[in-house]
Protein backbone atom coordinates (compact mmCIF):
# COMPACT_ATOMS: atom_id res chain seq x y z
CA UNK A 1 0.00 0.00 0.00
CA UNK A 2 1.23 3.49 -0.47
CA UNK A 3 1.02 4.13 3.21
CA UNK A 4 3.35 1.47 3.99
CA UNK A 5 6.02 3.27 1.45
CA UNK A 6 8.58 4.30 3.91
CA UNK A 7 8.27 1.33 5.99
CA UNK A 8 9.28 -0.89 2.85
CA UNK A 9 11.41 1.14 1.58
CA UNK A 10 14.24 -0.26 2.64
CA UNK A 11 13.12 -3.99 1.29
CA UNK A 12 11.63 -2.76 -1.50
CA UNK A 13 15.49 -1.70 -2.98
CA UNK A 14 17.18 -4.89 -1.77
CA UNK A 15 14.36 -6.77 -4.75
CA UNK A 16 15.34 -4.21 -7.02
CA UNK A 17 18.70 -4.13 -6.81
CA UNK A 18 19.44 -7.79 -8.27
CA UNK A 19 16.92 -7.26 -11.36
CA UNK A 20 19.04 -6.28 -14.65
CA UNK A 21 17.95 -3.99 -17.08
CA UNK A 22 16.67 -6.15 -20.23
CA UNK A 23 16.30 -4.36 -22.94
CA UNK A 24 14.52 -7.16 -25.38
CA UNK A 25 11.66 -7.05 -22.42
CA UNK A 26 11.34 -2.99 -22.57
CA UNK A 27 11.28 -2.93 -26.33
CA UNK A 28 8.18 -5.95 -26.67
CA UNK A 29 6.26 -4.17 -23.60
CA UNK A 30 6.23 -1.14 -25.55
CA UNK A 31 5.74 -2.00 -28.37
CA UNK A 32 2.28 -3.87 -26.90
CA UNK A 33 1.35 -1.11 -24.93
CA UNK A 34 1.30 1.41 -28.14
CA UNK A 35 -1.01 -1.17 -30.25
CA UNK A 36 -3.37 -1.68 -27.34
CA UNK A 37 -3.47 2.45 -26.78
CA UNK A 38 -4.07 3.02 -30.57
CA UNK A 39 -6.79 0.29 -29.95
CA UNK A 40 -8.24 2.32 -27.14
CA UNK A 41 -7.60 5.66 -29.00
CA UNK A 42 -10.11 3.99 -32.12
CA UNK A 43 -12.26 2.82 -30.15
CA UNK A 44 -13.01 6.34 -28.39
CA UNK A 45 -13.04 7.66 -31.62
CA UNK A 46 -15.70 5.57 -33.05
CA UNK A 47 -17.75 5.64 -30.26
CA UNK A 48 -17.54 9.54 -29.58
CA UNK A 49 -18.36 10.29 -33.58
CA UNK A 50 -21.42 7.78 -32.65
CA UNK A 51 -22.52 9.30 -29.70
CA UNK A 52 -22.58 12.63 -31.46
CA UNK A 53 -24.46 11.98 -34.57
CA UNK A 54 -26.74 10.35 -32.34
CA UNK A 55 -27.33 13.45 -30.35
CA UNK A 56 -27.14 15.63 -33.46
CA UNK A 57 -29.71 13.78 -34.90
CA UNK A 58 -32.23 14.44 -32.03
CA UNK A 59 -31.71 17.73 -31.93
CA UNK A 60 -31.75 18.31 -36.30
CA UNK A 61 -35.55 16.34 -35.70
CA UNK A 62 -36.47 18.90 -33.17
CA UNK A 63 -35.45 21.84 -36.07
CA UNK A 64 -37.22 19.66 -38.80
CA UNK A 65 -40.13 19.57 -36.83
CA UNK A 66 -40.82 22.99 -36.88
CA UNK A 67 -40.30 23.23 -40.95
CA UNK A 68 -42.34 20.30 -41.20
CA UNK A 69 -45.32 22.21 -38.92
CA UNK A 70 -44.87 25.47 -40.83
CA UNK A 71 -44.58 23.77 -44.20
CA UNK A 72 -48.33 24.34 -45.37
CA UNK A 73 -48.49 28.09 -44.57
CA UNK A 74 -46.09 28.47 -47.39
CA UNK A 75 -47.69 30.90 -49.71
CA UNK A 76 -50.01 32.40 -47.50
CA UNK A 77 -49.31 36.58 -46.29
CA UNK A 78 -46.80 37.16 -44.16
CA UNK A 79 -49.12 39.31 -41.66
CA UNK A 80 -51.54 36.29 -41.22
CA UNK A 81 -48.71 33.75 -40.39
CA UNK A 82 -45.83 35.46 -38.86
CA UNK A 83 -47.09 34.57 -35.56
CA UNK A 84 -47.12 31.13 -36.13
CA UNK A 85 -42.99 31.61 -37.32
CA UNK A 86 -42.61 33.02 -33.72
CA UNK A 87 -44.21 30.30 -32.33
CA UNK A 88 -42.26 27.80 -33.39
CA UNK A 89 -39.32 29.69 -32.32
CA UNK A 90 -40.47 29.61 -28.81
CA UNK A 91 -42.00 26.23 -28.16
CA UNK A 92 -38.67 24.64 -29.87
CA UNK A 93 -35.40 24.34 -27.61
CA UNK A 94 -33.06 24.37 -30.86
CA UNK A 95 -34.70 26.26 -33.42
CA UNK A 96 -33.02 29.75 -33.74
CA UNK A 97 -35.45 31.51 -36.44
CA UNK A 98 -37.97 30.30 -39.23
CA UNK A 99 -37.79 30.96 -42.82
CA UNK A 100 -40.87 30.59 -45.50
CA UNK A 101 -40.48 30.36 -48.88
CA UNK A 102 -42.23 30.87 -52.42
CA UNK A 103 -41.16 30.22 -55.55
CA UNK A 104 -37.60 29.74 -53.67
CA UNK A 105 -37.92 33.23 -52.69
CA UNK A 106 -37.66 33.54 -48.17
CA UNK A 107 -41.18 36.50 -48.10
CA UNK A 108 -41.74 35.89 -44.48
CA UNK A 109 -39.44 35.29 -41.33
CA UNK A 110 -40.13 35.48 -37.32
CA UNK A 111 -37.11 37.70 -36.91
CA UNK A 112 -38.00 40.72 -39.45
CA UNK A 113 -41.38 39.56 -40.87
CA UNK A 114 -42.10 40.10 -44.31
CA UNK A 115 -38.75 39.74 -45.93
CA UNK A 116 -37.72 39.34 -49.46
CA UNK A 117 -34.27 37.22 -50.14
CA UNK A 118 -33.38 34.88 -53.01
CA UNK A 119 -33.06 31.21 -51.90
CA UNK A 120 -30.09 29.23 -53.86
CA UNK A 121 -31.03 25.17 -53.72
CA UNK A 122 -26.72 24.63 -54.32
CA UNK A 123 -25.98 26.27 -51.17
CA UNK A 124 -27.62 22.93 -49.52
CA UNK A 125 -26.55 19.81 -48.90
CA UNK A 126 -28.65 17.22 -50.62
CA UNK A 127 -31.32 20.24 -50.63
CA UNK A 128 -31.54 20.71 -46.92
CA UNK A 129 -28.90 21.39 -44.82
CA UNK A 130 -26.25 24.11 -45.13
CA UNK A 131 -23.56 24.76 -42.56
CA UNK A 132 -23.25 28.35 -42.77
CA UNK A 133 -20.97 31.30 -41.57
CA UNK A 134 -23.20 33.96 -40.15
CA UNK A 135 -26.15 35.99 -42.09
CA UNK A 136 -26.70 39.79 -41.58
CA UNK A 137 -27.99 39.68 -38.07
CA UNK A 138 -24.87 37.60 -36.40
CA UNK A 139 -21.92 37.85 -39.44
CA UNK A 140 -19.18 35.43 -38.35
CA UNK A 141 -21.24 33.21 -36.17
CA UNK A 142 -21.84 29.83 -37.64
CA UNK A 143 -25.83 28.45 -38.31
CA UNK A 144 -26.81 25.22 -39.38
CA UNK A 145 -29.62 25.98 -41.27
CA UNK A 146 -32.65 23.00 -42.42
CA UNK A 147 -34.51 23.21 -45.23
CA UNK A 148 -38.25 21.70 -46.67
CA UNK A 149 -39.56 22.17 -49.70
CA UNK A 150 -42.54 20.79 -51.64
CA UNK A 151 -43.28 22.47 -55.04
CA UNK A 152 -43.23 25.66 -54.75
CA UNK A 153 -43.40 25.75 -51.04
CA UNK A 154 -40.63 25.92 -48.79
CA UNK A 155 -39.70 26.35 -44.60
CA UNK A 156 -35.91 26.91 -43.76
CA UNK A 157 -35.44 26.73 -39.82
CA UNK A 158 -31.69 27.25 -38.18
CA UNK A 159 -29.71 26.15 -35.38
CA UNK A 160 -27.54 27.86 -33.47
CA UNK A 161 -23.97 27.59 -34.38
CA UNK A 162 -23.63 27.30 -29.79
CA UNK A 163 -26.41 24.18 -29.57
CA UNK A 164 -23.14 22.25 -32.41
CA UNK A 165 -20.10 23.21 -30.34
CA UNK A 166 -21.29 22.58 -26.94
CA UNK A 167 -22.44 19.27 -28.07
CA UNK A 168 -18.98 18.72 -29.30
CA UNK A 169 -16.91 19.97 -26.45
CA UNK A 170 -19.48 17.91 -24.14
CA UNK A 171 -19.37 14.54 -25.59
CA UNK A 172 -15.86 14.57 -26.15
CA UNK A 173 -13.81 16.58 -24.43
CA UNK A 174 -10.48 15.00 -25.25
CA UNK A 175 -11.40 14.02 -28.69
CA UNK A 176 -11.35 16.10 -31.74
CA UNK A 177 -14.70 16.16 -33.28
CA UNK A 178 -15.91 17.93 -36.41
CA UNK A 179 -19.07 18.26 -38.11
CA UNK A 180 -18.94 18.14 -41.49
CA UNK A 181 -22.63 19.34 -43.97
CA UNK A 182 -21.46 18.85 -47.27
CA UNK A 183 -17.88 21.24 -48.41
CA UNK A 184 -18.38 23.04 -44.68
CA UNK A 185 -17.32 21.75 -41.62
CA UNK A 186 -17.14 22.92 -37.88
CA UNK A 187 -14.31 22.11 -34.96
CA UNK A 188 -15.10 22.12 -31.11
CA UNK A 189 -13.82 26.15 -31.61
CA UNK A 190 -17.01 26.80 -33.37
CA UNK A 191 -15.21 28.12 -36.46
CA UNK A 192 -16.87 27.50 -40.23
CA UNK A 193 -14.36 26.31 -42.74
CA UNK A 194 -14.40 25.56 -46.02
CA UNK A 195 -13.06 22.00 -47.99
CA UNK A 196 -12.30 19.03 -46.94
CA UNK A 197 -11.85 18.16 -43.48
CA UNK A 198 -8.25 17.85 -42.39
CA UNK A 199 -7.13 14.46 -41.61
CA UNK A 200 -6.15 12.83 -38.22
CA UNK A 201 -2.94 11.56 -37.76
CA UNK A 202 -4.36 8.50 -35.48
CA UNK A 203 -7.46 6.62 -34.85
CA UNK A 204 -9.61 8.24 -37.75
CA UNK A 205 -13.03 7.85 -37.77
CA UNK A 206 -15.79 9.40 -39.86
CA UNK A 207 -20.26 8.18 -38.70
CA UNK A 208 -22.82 9.70 -41.58
CA UNK A 209 -25.90 10.36 -40.00
CA UNK A 210 -28.82 8.21 -41.37
CA UNK A 211 -30.86 10.80 -41.76
CA UNK A 212 -29.38 13.96 -42.45
CA UNK A 213 -27.27 15.11 -44.65
CA UNK A 214 -23.91 15.59 -42.61
CA UNK A 215 -21.26 13.68 -41.04
CA UNK A 216 -18.77 13.10 -38.06
CA UNK A 217 -15.14 12.73 -38.27
CA UNK A 218 -13.01 11.94 -34.38
CA UNK A 219 -9.56 11.46 -33.99
CA UNK A 220 -6.39 12.38 -32.33
CA UNK A 221 -3.18 14.32 -33.00
CA UNK A 222 0.01 12.26 -33.07
CA UNK A 223 1.73 11.61 -30.13
CA UNK A 224 -1.48 11.25 -28.62
CA UNK A 225 -1.01 7.50 -28.11
CA UNK A 226 2.22 8.21 -26.08
CA UNK A 227 0.29 10.62 -23.89
CA UNK A 228 -2.53 7.71 -23.21
CA UNK A 229 -0.06 5.21 -21.98
CA UNK A 230 1.81 7.77 -19.84
CA UNK A 231 -1.55 8.66 -18.28
CA UNK A 232 -3.73 5.42 -18.23
CA UNK A 233 -0.24 2.83 -18.08
CA UNK A 234 1.99 4.87 -15.56
CA UNK A 235 2.54 1.07 -13.71
CA UNK A 236 3.00 -0.78 -16.23
CA UNK A 237 5.33 1.96 -17.93
CA UNK A 238 7.07 2.65 -14.85
CA UNK A 239 7.70 -1.26 -14.52
CA UNK A 240 9.39 -1.25 -18.20
CA UNK A 241 11.38 1.54 -18.35
CA UNK A 242 12.24 1.15 -14.81
CA UNK A 243 12.43 -2.19 -13.25
CA UNK A 244 13.70 -3.38 -16.10
CA UNK A 245 12.62 -6.80 -15.05
CA UNK A 246 11.75 -9.61 -17.54
CA UNK A 247 8.18 -10.84 -18.21
CA UNK A 248 7.64 -13.70 -15.82
CA UNK A 249 9.47 -11.54 -12.87
CA UNK A 250 7.58 -8.63 -13.49
CA UNK A 251 3.94 -10.46 -13.27
CA UNK A 252 5.36 -12.13 -9.98
CA UNK A 253 5.76 -8.86 -8.37
CA UNK A 254 2.66 -7.38 -9.79
CA UNK A 255 0.73 -10.20 -8.32
CA UNK A 256 2.63 -10.32 -5.17
CA UNK A 257 2.15 -6.69 -4.80
CA UNK A 258 -1.87 -6.55 -5.40
CA UNK A 259 -1.81 -9.53 -2.90
CA UNK A 260 -0.66 -7.42 -0.43
CA UNK A 261 -2.82 -4.99 -0.95
CA UNK A 262 -5.74 -7.07 -0.71
CA UNK A 263 -4.89 -8.65 2.22
CA UNK A 264 -3.94 -5.04 3.96
CA UNK A 265 -7.55 -3.96 3.08
CA UNK A 266 -9.34 -7.38 4.04
CA UNK A 267 -7.25 -6.64 7.61
CA UNK A 268 -8.75 -3.17 8.38
CA UNK A 269 -12.28 -4.34 6.47
CA UNK A 270 -12.54 -6.92 9.93
CA UNK A 271 -10.94 -4.28 12.00
CA UNK A 272 -13.55 -2.14 11.33
CA UNK A 273 -11.14 1.30 10.49
CA UNK A 274 -13.04 2.78 7.46
CA UNK A 275 -15.46 5.03 9.30
CA UNK A 276 -17.39 7.94 7.49
CA UNK A 277 -16.75 11.45 6.69
CA UNK A 278 -19.58 14.18 6.30
CA UNK A 279 -19.45 17.16 4.05
CA UNK A 280 -22.41 19.04 3.93
CA UNK A 281 -24.99 20.18 0.99
CA UNK A 282 -26.57 23.39 0.82
CA UNK A 283 -29.98 23.98 -0.87
CA UNK A 284 -30.24 27.20 -3.41
CA UNK A 285 -32.28 29.90 -2.14
CA UNK A 286 -31.24 30.20 2.19
CA UNK A 287 -28.01 27.97 2.06
CA UNK A 288 -28.80 26.01 4.96
CA UNK A 289 -27.94 22.38 5.23
CA UNK A 290 -29.92 20.18 2.96
CA UNK A 291 -27.96 16.67 3.32
CA UNK A 292 -24.68 15.82 2.90
CA UNK A 293 -22.36 13.50 0.88
CA UNK A 294 -20.86 10.50 2.77
CA UNK A 295 -17.36 10.08 2.28
CA UNK A 296 -15.23 6.90 3.41
CA UNK A 297 -11.76 7.70 5.30
CA UNK A 298 -9.35 5.07 7.16
CA UNK A 299 -8.50 5.61 10.09
CA UNK A 300 -5.07 3.30 10.25
CA UNK A 301 -4.31 2.97 13.72
CA UNK A 302 -0.51 3.34 12.82
CA UNK A 303 -0.96 5.68 9.85
CA UNK A 304 -3.52 7.73 11.15
CA UNK A 305 -6.25 8.97 8.89
CA UNK A 306 -5.77 7.87 4.93
CA UNK A 307 -6.76 10.11 2.02
CA UNK A 308 -9.25 8.24 0.30
CA UNK A 309 -7.64 8.69 -3.40
CA UNK A 310 -4.63 6.34 -1.85
CA UNK A 311 -7.04 2.95 -0.95
CA UNK A 312 -10.37 3.34 -2.79
CA UNK A 313 -8.83 2.31 -6.41
CA UNK A 314 -7.68 -0.78 -4.70
CA UNK A 315 -10.46 -1.60 -3.13
CA UNK A 316 -12.48 -1.22 -6.15
CA UNK A 317 -9.64 -3.42 -8.29
CA UNK A 318 -9.61 -6.60 -5.74
CA UNK A 319 -13.34 -6.31 -5.70
CA UNK A 320 -13.56 -4.86 -1.48
CA UNK A 321 -15.08 -2.04 -2.49
CA UNK A 322 -18.64 -3.63 -1.99
CA UNK A 323 -18.37 -5.07 1.40
CA UNK A 324 -16.16 -1.85 2.77
CA UNK A 325 -19.47 0.44 0.76
CA UNK A 326 -22.25 -1.89 3.02
CA UNK A 327 -19.75 -1.78 6.64
CA UNK A 328 -19.95 2.26 5.98
CA UNK A 329 -23.15 2.38 4.58
CA UNK A 330 -24.01 0.23 8.59
CA UNK A 331 -22.41 2.71 10.39
CA UNK A 332 -24.12 5.63 8.47
CA UNK A 333 -27.51 4.29 9.88
CA UNK A 334 -25.93 3.72 13.08
CA UNK A 335 -24.54 6.95 13.93
CA UNK A 336 -27.29 9.06 12.43
CA UNK A 337 -30.67 7.05 13.44
CA UNK A 338 -30.32 8.57 16.61
CA UNK A 339 -30.15 12.05 15.62
CA UNK A 340 -32.94 11.76 13.32
CA UNK A 341 -35.15 13.85 15.00
CA UNK A 342 -32.46 16.85 14.08
CA UNK A 343 -32.93 16.23 10.64
CA UNK A 344 -35.51 17.96 7.93
CA UNK A 345 -38.06 15.78 6.08
CA UNK A 346 -36.44 14.94 3.06
CA UNK A 347 -32.51 15.21 4.26
CA UNK A 348 -30.09 13.98 1.61
CA UNK A 349 -27.37 11.18 2.13
CA UNK A 350 -25.22 11.21 -0.53
CA UNK A 351 -22.89 7.86 -0.99
CA UNK A 352 -20.37 7.17 -3.85
CA UNK A 353 -21.29 3.67 -6.23
CA UNK A 354 -19.00 1.79 -8.90
CA UNK A 355 -19.58 -0.64 -11.11
CA UNK A 356 -18.57 -3.46 -9.17
CA UNK A 357 -22.08 -2.34 -7.05
CA UNK A 358 -24.02 -1.91 -10.17
CA UNK A 359 -23.86 -5.98 -10.88
CA UNK A 360 -24.72 -6.86 -7.23
CA UNK A 361 -28.73 -6.75 -6.27
CA UNK A 362 -27.82 -7.16 -2.63
CA UNK A 363 -27.16 -3.14 -3.02
CA UNK A 364 -30.98 -2.74 -2.85
CA UNK A 365 -30.98 -4.93 0.76
CA UNK A 366 -28.32 -2.28 1.89
CA UNK A 367 -29.70 0.49 0.72
CA UNK A 368 -33.38 -0.63 2.63
CA UNK A 369 -31.68 -1.36 5.74
CA UNK A 370 -30.29 2.01 5.84
CA UNK A 371 -33.78 3.78 5.13
CA UNK A 372 -35.47 1.47 7.73
CA UNK A 373 -33.50 3.11 10.41
CA UNK A 374 -35.16 6.54 9.65
CA UNK A 375 -39.03 7.35 9.92
CA UNK A 376 -40.24 7.22 6.49
CA UNK A 377 -39.45 10.42 4.21
CA UNK A 378 -36.88 11.89 7.40
CA UNK A 379 -34.02 10.77 4.97
CA UNK A 380 -33.58 10.70 0.97
CA UNK A 381 -30.34 8.55 0.20
CA UNK A 382 -28.75 9.49 -3.35
CA UNK A 383 -26.14 6.77 -5.13
CA UNK A 384 -23.81 8.86 -7.07
CA UNK A 385 -22.24 6.82 -9.65
CA UNK A 386 -18.66 7.20 -10.18
CA UNK A 387 -16.91 6.48 -13.10
CA UNK A 388 -13.55 5.12 -12.72
CA UNK A 389 -15.19 2.44 -14.17
CA UNK A 390 -17.82 2.52 -16.43
CA UNK A 391 -21.09 1.07 -15.71
CA UNK A 392 -21.64 -1.62 -17.85
CA UNK A 393 -26.03 -1.62 -19.04
CA UNK A 394 -27.17 -5.14 -18.20
CA UNK A 395 -30.20 -6.85 -16.87
CA UNK A 396 -29.11 -6.80 -13.29
CA UNK A 397 -28.53 -3.15 -13.42
CA UNK A 398 -31.72 -2.47 -15.16
CA UNK A 399 -33.44 -4.52 -12.32
CA UNK A 400 -31.33 -2.87 -9.88
CA UNK A 401 -32.15 0.52 -10.81
CA UNK A 402 -35.66 0.09 -11.20
CA UNK A 403 -35.75 -1.14 -7.73
CA UNK A 404 -33.81 1.78 -6.15
CA UNK A 405 -36.06 3.70 -7.71
CA UNK A 406 -39.16 2.21 -6.16
CA UNK A 407 -37.53 2.53 -2.97
CA UNK A 408 -37.33 6.13 -3.29
CA UNK A 409 -33.61 5.79 -3.62
CA UNK A 410 -32.32 8.72 -5.95
CA UNK A 411 -29.28 8.21 -8.73
CA UNK A 412 -26.75 10.71 -9.00
CA UNK A 413 -23.98 11.18 -12.32
CA UNK A 414 -20.96 12.37 -9.72
CA UNK A 415 -18.39 14.65 -11.34
CA UNK A 416 -20.30 14.93 -14.69
CA UNK A 417 -18.85 16.37 -17.87
CA UNK A 418 -15.25 14.84 -16.67
CA UNK A 419 -15.82 11.52 -17.50
CA UNK A 420 -16.06 9.38 -21.16
CA UNK A 421 -19.26 7.88 -19.83
CA UNK A 422 -21.13 10.99 -18.33
CA UNK A 423 -23.46 11.46 -21.27
CA UNK A 424 -24.19 7.45 -21.83
CA UNK A 425 -24.93 7.22 -18.15
CA UNK A 426 -28.15 10.08 -18.97
CA UNK A 427 -28.83 7.69 -22.30
CA UNK A 428 -29.08 4.56 -20.72
CA UNK A 429 -30.13 5.02 -16.68
CA UNK A 430 -33.02 7.03 -15.22
CA UNK A 431 -31.10 9.45 -13.10
CA UNK A 432 -32.28 12.52 -11.07
CA UNK A 433 -29.67 14.55 -10.64
CA UNK A 434 -26.11 15.66 -12.14
CA UNK A 435 -23.51 16.64 -9.84
CA UNK A 436 -21.10 19.12 -11.72
CA UNK A 437 -17.48 18.74 -11.30
CA UNK A 438 -15.39 20.97 -9.46
CA UNK A 439 -13.03 21.96 -12.07
CA UNK A 440 -15.85 23.62 -13.70
CA UNK A 441 -16.71 25.16 -10.94
CA UNK A 442 -13.36 26.54 -10.21
CA UNK A 443 -12.93 27.99 -14.01
CA UNK A 444 -16.48 30.64 -12.82
CA UNK A 445 -14.90 34.27 -13.17
CA UNK A 446 -11.47 32.62 -14.55
CA UNK A 447 -11.71 30.79 -17.80
CA UNK A 448 -14.57 32.10 -20.32
CA UNK A 449 -14.71 28.49 -22.23
CA UNK A 450 -14.97 26.12 -19.20
CA UNK A 451 -17.85 28.60 -17.93
CA UNK A 452 -19.31 28.00 -21.44
CA UNK A 453 -19.51 24.37 -20.89
CA UNK A 454 -20.66 24.88 -17.15
CA UNK A 455 -23.63 26.75 -18.58
CA UNK A 456 -24.22 24.07 -20.85
CA UNK A 457 -24.06 21.57 -18.25
CA UNK A 458 -26.61 23.71 -16.21
CA UNK A 459 -29.05 24.04 -19.29
CA UNK A 460 -28.85 20.23 -20.45
CA UNK A 461 -30.39 19.51 -16.40
CA UNK A 462 -32.66 21.73 -16.74
CA UNK A 463 -33.88 20.61 -20.25
CA UNK A 464 -33.92 17.12 -19.03
CA UNK A 465 -35.86 17.83 -15.93
CA UNK A 466 -32.63 16.72 -13.92
CA UNK A 467 -31.83 18.26 -10.05
CA UNK A 468 -27.55 19.84 -10.73
CA UNK A 469 -25.48 19.92 -7.26
CA UNK A 470 -22.45 22.00 -7.75
CA UNK A 471 -18.92 20.49 -6.23
CA UNK A 472 -16.33 22.61 -5.48
CA UNK A 473 -17.40 25.73 -4.23
CA UNK A 474 -15.19 27.61 -2.34
CA UNK A 475 -15.98 31.63 -2.33
CA UNK A 476 -18.49 33.67 -2.24
CA UNK A 477 -18.60 34.58 -6.03
CA UNK A 478 -18.77 30.93 -7.47
CA UNK A 479 -21.70 30.72 -5.23
CA UNK A 480 -23.59 33.81 -6.30
CA UNK A 481 -23.06 32.42 -9.86
CA UNK A 482 -24.55 29.27 -9.22
CA UNK A 483 -26.94 30.54 -7.21
CA UNK A 484 -28.56 33.06 -10.08
CA UNK A 485 -28.49 30.31 -13.06
CA UNK A 486 -31.02 28.32 -10.53
CA UNK A 487 -28.10 25.09 -9.47
CA UNK A 488 -29.94 23.27 -6.57
CA UNK A 489 -27.73 22.14 -4.38
CA UNK A 490 -24.04 23.51 -3.98
CA UNK A 491 -21.44 21.79 -2.12
CA UNK A 492 -17.54 22.95 -1.27
CA UNK A 493 -15.31 24.45 1.34
CA UNK A 494 -17.00 27.87 1.37
CA UNK A 495 -20.05 25.15 3.45
CA UNK A 496 -18.21 23.04 5.12
CA UNK A 497 -15.09 20.53 4.77
CA UNK A 498 -15.70 16.51 5.26
CA UNK A 499 -16.19 16.45 8.75
CA UNK A 500 -16.15 13.11 11.54
CA UNK A 501 -19.49 12.75 13.41
CA UNK A 502 -19.24 14.88 16.16
CA UNK A 503 -18.19 17.62 14.03
CA UNK A 504 -21.36 17.58 11.90
CA UNK A 505 -23.52 17.18 14.15
CA UNK A 506 -21.99 20.01 16.11
CA UNK A 507 -21.80 22.55 12.86
CA UNK A 508 -25.43 21.10 11.80
CA UNK A 509 -27.03 22.13 15.04
CA UNK A 510 -25.21 25.44 15.27
CA UNK A 511 -26.94 26.82 11.72
CA UNK A 512 -28.09 29.80 11.94
CA UNK A 513 -32.07 29.81 11.33
CA UNK A 514 -31.77 32.51 8.47
CA UNK A 515 -28.90 32.61 6.26
CA UNK A 516 -28.26 35.26 3.40
CA UNK A 517 -30.92 34.51 0.23
CA UNK A 518 -29.17 34.17 -2.83
CA UNK A 519 -29.63 36.51 -5.64
CA UNK A 520 -32.92 35.88 -8.05
CA UNK A 521 -32.46 32.77 -10.76
CA UNK A 522 -31.83 34.52 -14.24
CA UNK A 523 -31.92 33.07 -17.67
CA UNK A 524 -29.26 31.13 -18.91
CA UNK A 525 -27.36 33.49 -21.29
CA UNK A 526 -28.11 32.29 -25.05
Amino acid sequence: MPLQKSRNRGRLLRRLVPWLVGAVPVICGLAIMHWQAQRELQARALSSAQQAVSHLDRVLDNVAGAARDLLPLAGQPCEQINLALREQVTRRSFVRSTNLTFRDEIYCTSLFGDFREKVNAADYTDGSLWLMNGNSVSPGHPLLVYRLTEGEKGAISTLDGDHLTSALRLIAPSIDLRLQVGEHWIDQRGKVNDGPVPGYALAAEQVHSQHYAFSLHSGFGPGQAWKLMRSEYPALFGLLLFLGASAGTACYWQLRRASSQRAELQRALDADEFVPYFQPVVRQGDYRWAGAEVLMRWQHPREGLVRPDLFIPYAEHSGLIVPMTRRLMEKVGEQLAPLADTFEDGFHLGINITAAHCQDLSLCDDCQALLARFPPGRVKLTLELTERTPIIPSDTTDRLFERLHALGVLLAVDDFGTGQSSLSYLRQFEVDYLKIDQSFVAMIGVDALSLHILDSIIELSGKLGLGIVAEGVETAAQRDYLARYGVDFQQGYLFGRPMPLSDFVNALAEQPTGATVAEPVVPLRS
